[in-house]
């Protein structure tokens, strides 16, 4: 991997998380010298960072905290480059339950991010959403200017955050844009993503029925190394050519339902399992989206960013994760690690 981020120096929030572990392993590798910030708790865990190779690992700078402490945010960000800005609350089912959480955590943790952005003279802020804030699709492929629709607690937190960069920009003209990257799955996912929830039903010898929610809504899957491409390419991009306050989507064009990507799952892992369809798991009526598909074209104009890895390739790739895990017994109970 080229060096492109020589002499950098990078924080990334959510770092703990599934894909903030991934960017800041591709990080490392390109040069960068990483700030990785971690939610604090008294077992002193440092989530899926404790799974990088140790020469990885042993060049992050880890730092315990909470992205809600905006003096912490303001004192980790001095002297720093670039800002990847991922941590969040991001279940969607548990945001209906608590939404005041996902306001303090995804909303006001972004008005943090981004006075310390202020203060600081950071030279760019990367800023995390969510295909969410697009609601059910009006029309496909879904571009950056289709409507914003909160049908959930989660997304409404997800586009406040949005706003509230967009005003930074216009306010300050701060070197502030999002990246909206749809469905990310992979190694190290949550179980509370479809995927994950799928493939670790099929390979646990201690389940017997696959139980899902809604098998027939539809959704842009990408693998998670092309996730971090996106990431990567936009935080390098020309200053003179992007669009600061904006939005680029990171999608693969392609949408496919639940039901098939489990079918492929099963195939790929010989699984004959049950499957059943539990209605407890569907979201309430008016607050499914049925189906989400990307128009990438914005971001591949500006950086020519196209996913490397199908869905195919990348299911396979995540099986063979979960298969590596349950060999080495470490196949464990569903953790709360932020993205």
């Amino acid at each position: 991997m080229k060096l492109i981020f020589k002499n950098t120096k990078v924080l990334v929030t959510g770092a703990e998380g599934f894909i903030g572990s991934h960017l800041c392993e591709a990080l490392v590798k390109s040069g960068a010298s990483v700030k990785a910030l971690v939610l604090y708790n008294t077992f002193n865990k440092i989530g899926w960072l404790q799974d990088l190779p140790s020469q990885v690992k042993q060049c992050i700078e880890i730092i315990p905290g909470d992205i809600r402490d905006p003096d912490l945010v303001l004192n980790i960000t001095k002297g720093v480059d670039i800002v990847f800005h991922l941590a969040a609350l991001i279940s969607i089912p548990y945001s209906y339950q608590t939404p005041r959480s996902y306001l303090s955590t995804n909303t006001f943790g972004m008005l943090n991010v981004l006075e310390a952005v202020k203060r600081n003279s950071i030279n760019r802020l990367i800023s995390t959403s969510t295909s969410e804030v697009y609601g059910s699709a009006i029309i496909t492929p879904i571009n950056e200017e289709h409507k914003i629709q909160a049908q959930s607690p989660y997304a409404a937190s997800k586009i406040s955050a949005d706003h509230l960069l967009d005003s930074f920009v216009r306010s300050y003209d701060m070197p502030a844009v999002i990246l909206r990257p749809f469905n990310t799955y992979g190694p190290r996912q949550s179980e509370k993503a479809v995927i994950s929830s799928i493939i670790r039903q099929a390979v646990d010898d201690n389940i017997n029925k696959i139980k899902l929610g809604n098998l027939a809504t539809k959704r842009d899957f990408n693998y998670v190394d092309d996730t971090v491409k996106a990431f990567i390419m936009l935080s390098k991009a020309d200053k003179d050519h992007i669009e600061f306050g904006n939005a680029y989507n990171a999608g693969s064009g392609q949408a496919v339902s639940i039901e098939s990507v489990l079918k492929k799952i099963m195939n790929i892992t010989n699984c004959n399992k049950e499957i059943i369809s539990e209605k407890e798991r569907f979201r309430p009526e008016k607050s499914e989206v049925e189906h989400l598909i990307a128009c990438s074209s914005r971001l591949t104009k500006l950086v020519n960013w196209v996913p490397d890895n199908s869905l195919d390739e990348g299911l396979k790739k995540t099986v063979e994760w979960w298969v590596y895990r349950k060999e080495q017994n470490k196949i464990r109970i569903e953790n709360n690690y932020s993205i």
